[in-house]
């Protein structure tokens, strides 16, 4: 039999890329393939619903988004399931932290030197994300909750737009990942003040993460993660994840997942699980601390 991987957002997304880099691997020692199927719509909620009603046998998986895991839910009333609850999780694959990034005509060379520019400007910032409840999204959310600074905030569909106003001035400050913004970072004409993850990254050396700049819980990326139906024998679930976790430690298929602006991970089943309770809840927080009214 072919296993199906449902990823809820249209063809030829990152996510796509991604796991089309590290199932070879999978593919070969699993003696089956994978069939990639897009599943666009309401933020992932449809694709991910197809796979939550699927027979929980291991050929119906899920590959989904921070969005999917723990933003979505917390913005929809009438949802219909809770991933954290009507999934199995198998594998955190990959993660490409958020960065904060203002335009060149903001005079900060720090996260602290921004919000105290901020608070002496109230008023004069705006900031925008690719979409709403994305990442992106709540991220400024939390760092205006947690500077005590109110920046106006501006959706956009998608990353280019977004990253066409901040060049433009129309916002000054952004949360997105490295992909969408290298070019006018190299160019000079957009800076990065912080990379929001645990380490540094390797592209970029010489940016402190937000933990170094005293800011340690502005901590977050858009991270994929591998899931299938509740009920899957657990056998399966290891498995799978063992594989995964294999293909993921093959230098090559590192270098390029980083290429794609991602960190490879392979986290097993149970550590997983624990990283999207975590995560949902933390998201969960910043949507009600924001006013931020489900619809």
């Amino acid at each position: 039999m072919r296993r199906i991987l449902a990823i809820p957002f249209a063809a030829g997304s990152v996510s796509e890329a991604i796991f089309r880099t590290i199932s070879p691997g999978v593919e070969s020692n699993l003696g089956q393939r994978f069939i990639v199927e897009s599943k666009p719509g309401a933020d992932g909620a449809i694709g991910t619903a197809e796979v939550v009603r699927a027979a929980p046998d291991g050929y119906t998986l899920l590959l989904g988004p921070t969005a999917v895991y723990a933003v979505t839910p917390h913005l929809f009333k009438n949802l219909g399931f809770d991933p954290l609850t009507a999934l199995d999780p198998i594998s955190l694959l990959a993660d490409a932290p958020l960065l904060a990034v203002i335009g060149a005509n903001v005079p900060a060379k720090s996260l602290k030197e921004l919000a105290g520019y901020m608070s002496a400007h109230p008023g004069k910032f705006n900031y925008g994300s690719p979409g709403s409840g994305s990442p992106a999204h709540l991220t400024g959310a939390a760092f205006s909750q947690q500077t005590g600074n109110s920046m106006v905030y501006v959706p956009y569909k998608g990353t280019p737009p977004m990253v066409q106003a901040l060049l433009a001035g129309d916002i000054q400050v952004a949360f997105p990942t490295l992909t969408g913004i290298i070019g006018p970072v190299k160019a000079g004409k957009l800076r990065v003040l912080a990379v929001m993850a645990r380490a540094r990254m390797a592209e970029l050396p010489d940016v402190p993460t937000t933990i170094e700049a005293g800011f340690p819980q502005l901590v977050g990326g858009n991270w994929w993660v591998l899931a299938a139906p509740r009920g899957t024998n657990s056998r399966i679930i290891e498995r799978l994840a063992t594989e995964f976790r294999t293909a993921l430690a093959e230098p090559g298929v590192r270098k390029r997942v980083r290429d794609f602006g991602h960190v490879a991970i392979g986290l097993a089943p149970a550590a997983t699980a624990g990283f999207l309770k975590s995560e949902s809840a933390r998201y969960k927080s910043i949507v009600e601390l924001g006013g931020i009214k489900p619809e």
